[in-house]
């Protein structure tokens, strides 16, 4: 196995999102949030046919995240957990991973919703959603449970403040 992995990016991300102030921390928590990715001139014939699915699994780069702890508190709980059973954006990797709608295609530029992501993320690979195949109906949650509640909202976005500069930081994040 090589030591090193080279991932060329095929597009970029274009959202209202300058800075990871406020950034949602899941598709599911933006809806109506528009953007678009501009795929690269040389990727647009891989987009033929995708205008018929309504979603997309949009895999990026998150370009803003700095270092990593492999044990980190969520901000939702108040207990530190294994990086890999949280969806924090600072990983060893950090690649983004977002489920969005897919509005139309229009040469080169998909139209989406439910956006996530910082406007200038770079775009690795795009897969389309199938709800047969990425559906799972016996799910365990592990120490998630039901800890959502514990999310902020700020206005019809909610987010993890932690994640911005100036943000509150708590051990081990």
């Amino acid at each position: 196995m090589p030591d090193t992995i080279t991932l060329t990016p095929i597009g970029i991300v274009r959202s209202e999102y300058k800075d990871p102030v406020g950034v949602p921390i899941n598709p599911v928590f933006c809806k109506g949030v528009k953007g678009q990715i501009e795929i690269f001139p040389e990727y647009a014939p891989a987009l033929k046919d995708l205008d018929g699915f309504s979603h997309i699994h949009v895999i990026s780069f998150f370009h803003h995240s700095q270092g990593y702890r492999l044990v980190t508190q969520p901000f939702t709980d108040d207990e530190l957990h294994g990086l890999f059973t949280t969806r924090s954006p600072r990983r060893p990797n950090p690649l983004g991973l977002s489920v969005v709608r897919l509005i139309k295609v229009e040469d080169n530029v998909l139209h989406i919703e439910e956006t996530d992501m910082i406007d200038g993320t770079p775009v690795l690979d795009i897969k389309p959603f199938h709800p047969q195949l990425d559906h799972r109906s016996d799910v365990r949650l592990g120490w998630l449970g039901d800890r959502l509640d514990k999310v902020k909202k700020v206005g019809e976005v909610i987010y993890d403040q932690r994640y911005v500069p100036g943000g509150r930081r708590k051990r081990g994040d």
